[in-house]
């Protein structure tokens, strides 16, 4: 494995800083994360479900710390960085617009007219470098820009670490959106495939401690990080149910709803430049910039206020 980040080395940052003499740099990292604004914003993101009537339903910040603490695991388990596995996981959703995947892909067909796209990866690492600290950016270093922007999508991150975390991501968001659409009534157990859950076990813990385990002994055995070939295709086919069952589900009209919000936002926004954040001088970009950033509940009570004073969209 990769043992030279074991000592919290870094190939370096954009912008050259000292030592900070207490900290390794990817502690570092993971605490200027931690103090972002759009990490404390995390907290009013959608996950799966949009205004749950409960309160025990996934976050996007709730999702950051079990990725977190099942990266942190693996990583421990297998001699590598900790610390870089912590950062990484902790910046990765910093991008994620408000109402989870439906903003997302909303925001996505908003731009595509101006020849822009949206992938929340890339908009994470844009957090990261551009947004936060009005404009200075955290200045990351290399390892941990690099494992934001590949947690997902093409390419894949250059350590180990990362590796750790583009995986961790999808343990974590598989089983506990299929806890949360169990509770929501979305589906039943008895809908569940039968083979992945033979594989990977009836309980949520069950399949992380599963999937973490597998995980842990096939890198070992195979000096790169992986899943074994068996408890991958079952992990990927129960991933490709939920996507079909729950995700892209055509009845939801709460994510219509959603995404009829983030659509009107970004119009009205890219029209009256003088309401919103000042980040980038192109009107495309500020405006993406400015509604990629709400939480949930902002973006309603904006769009409250805009479009319908005295209704309630979600009533």
């Amino acid at each position: 494995m990769n043992a030279g980040w074991v000592r919290g080395e870094s190939s370096g940052r954009v912008r050259p800083e000292p030592s900070d003499g207490v900290r390794s740099d990817f502690q570092r990292d993971r605490d200027r994360i931690i103090h972002a604004k759009a990490f404390r914003r995390l907290m009013h993101k959608t996950q799966v479900f949009i205004s749950p009537d409960g309160d025990h339903f996934r976050t996007r910040l709730t999702h950051t710390l079990e990725v977190m603490q099942i990266s942190r695991t693996i990583a421990r388990a297998l001699g590598l960085n900790e610390d870089l596995a912590e950062a990484i996981a902790f910046g990765h959703d910093l991008g994620h617009t408000p109402f989870g995947h439906t903003g997302e892909e909303e925001l996505h067909r908003a731009l595509e007219p101006h020849g822009r796209a949206f992938r929340h990866n890339e908009h994470s690492l844009r957090v990261v470098d551009r947004l936060e600290r009005e404009g200075a950016g955290l200045n990351l270093t290399m390892e941990v820009r690099d494992g934001i922007l590949h947690h997902t999508g093409k390419g894949s991150p250059s350590t180990n670490e990362g590796a750790i975390v583009r995986i961790a991501d999808r343990i974590a968001y598989v089983n506990h959106d299929v806890d949360d659409a169990l509770r929501a009534g979305v589906i039943s157990s008895d809908d569940l495939p039968r083979e992945p859950i033979k594989v990977l076990g009836e309980k949520m813990s069950d399949r992380i401690d599963t999937l973490v385990r597998d995980m842990i002994s096939t890198s070992e055995e195979r000096g790169e990080i992986s899943l074994s070939d068996d408890v991958y295709f079952v992990f990927m086919n129960l991933r490709s149910w939920l996507f079909e069952n729950v995700y892209r589900n055509p009845d939801s009209s709460q994510k219509q709803k959603a995404g009829a919000v983030v659509k009107s936002l970004f119009e009205y926004f890219l029209s009256h430049p003088e309401e919103r954040t000042k980040s980038d001088p192109n009107p495309v970009s500020e405006t993406a910039d400015f509604v990629a950033g709400m939480t949930d509940r902002y973006a309603i009570a904006t769009y409250k206020r805009i479009f319908l004073p005295r209704g309630d969209i979600f009533a």
